[in-house]
């Protein structure tokens, strides 16, 4: 797989070094990846490209599902995999109505993120 002429993960923390080691694990397995700290660089970003969203719920200014929600409401069907420290079912809930394919509690396990993807890519 090389990273020129694939469609991007987009990944969204806003914790560093959370971020970092996402981003390290998807591009040592060969994926190209594209971060934001925040929803609002997302949203100002180009995503034609992006096959997945990986976001985290806890989010300043704007949460995970609120983004999602806003994307929805764009007619944006981007697959997303919401990753949450404080898991609820309310959040749970909202995440099915948003057709959010996995929802993730910290601390993740590498292999699900992975294999979330490759069904995303293949």
């Amino acid at each position: 797989m090389t990273g020129t002429n694939q469609r991007k993960v987009a990944i969204i923390e806003n914790d560093d070094a959370v971020r970092d080691s996402f981003r390290l694990l998807l591009e040592v397995t060969g994926y190209a990846v594209e971060t934001f700290a925040l929803a609002a660089g997302f949203l100002r970003s180009d995503i034609r490209d992006l096959a997945c969203l990986i976001c985290d719920h806890h989010l300043p200014n704007m949460t995970g599902l609120e983004l999602v929600e806003r994307l929805r409401s764009e007619g944006i069907a981007i697959p997303v995999l919401l990753i949450t420290g404080e898991p609820s079912p309310t959040v749970t809930a909202r995440a099915a109505e948003l057709g959010i394919e996995r929802v993730l509690t910290k601390p993740v396990n590498g292999e699900d993120v992975l294999d979330f993807i490759a069904t995303k890519l293949s």
